[in-house]
C-alpha cells in the first residue's frame, strides 16, 4: 500500500479561497489607512499657521494689532509649505481667512483634494480682549471621508 503523499487539490482550492476572502477584507481597509497617514501631512501643515496666530494674539499690544493677527498666519503657512507631497499649495483654497483667521489646508489630488480646515472661536474679527485664548475648531471635507 502507498502512503499519500502531498495534498489534494480540493484541500489547496480551500486555501486558495480561504487567501481570497481575506484579501478581499484587507485591501480596501488598508487603502483607507494609508490615505488617512497621508493625509496626516495636511493636518500637520495647519499648525505653524495656528502656532503664529496665537503667538500673535497672546502678545498683541491692542485689540486692532490682535486682530491682524491673520497675516502671521499666512505666512508662517506658506513658510511651512515647502516641498508638500501631499499638500497642493498652489491651491486657492489653502490659505489663512484674513478676516477671521481660519485656516484651510487643501490636499492633492491622490487623496482626492480634500480639505481641512481649523477656524479660531472666538474669530479674530470678533475678539474682545488682548490675550483673549482661542479654541480652535476643526472642519472641512476631510471629516466626511474619514481622514481627519
Amino acid at each position: 500500500m502507498k502512503k499519500q503523499a502531498g495534498f489534494t487539490l480540493i484541500e489547496l482550492m480551500i486555501v486558495v479561497a480561504i487567501v481570497a476572502i481575506l484579501a478581499a477584507i484587507a485591501l480596501p481597509a488598508y487603502q483607507t489607512y494609508t490615505k488617512r497617514a497621508k493625509f496626516s501631512e495636511v493636518i500637520a501643515a495647519s499648525g505653524p499657521a495656528k502656532t503664529a496666530i496665537e503667538a500673535c494674539v497672546q502678545g498683541a499690544a491692542d485689540l486692532t494689532a490682535a486682530q491682524a493677527c491673520a497675516a502671521a498666519g499666512a505666512n508662517a503657512l506658506a513658510a511651512g509649505l515647502q516641498n508638500p507631497q501631499y499638500v497642493n499649495p498652489a491651491s486657492s483654497a489653502t490659505n489663512v481667512d484674513t478676516t477671521t483667521g481660519a485656516i484651510t489646508v487643501t490636499a492633492t489630488a491622490d487623496l482626492d483634494s480634500e480639505t481641512f480646515e481649523l477656524a479660531p472661536s472666538p474669530a479674530l474679527n470678533t475678539l474682545t480682549s488682548v490675550g483673549q485664548q482661542l479654541q480652535w475648531v476643526r472642519g472641512g471635507t476631510c471629516i466626511d471621508a474619514g481622514f481627519c
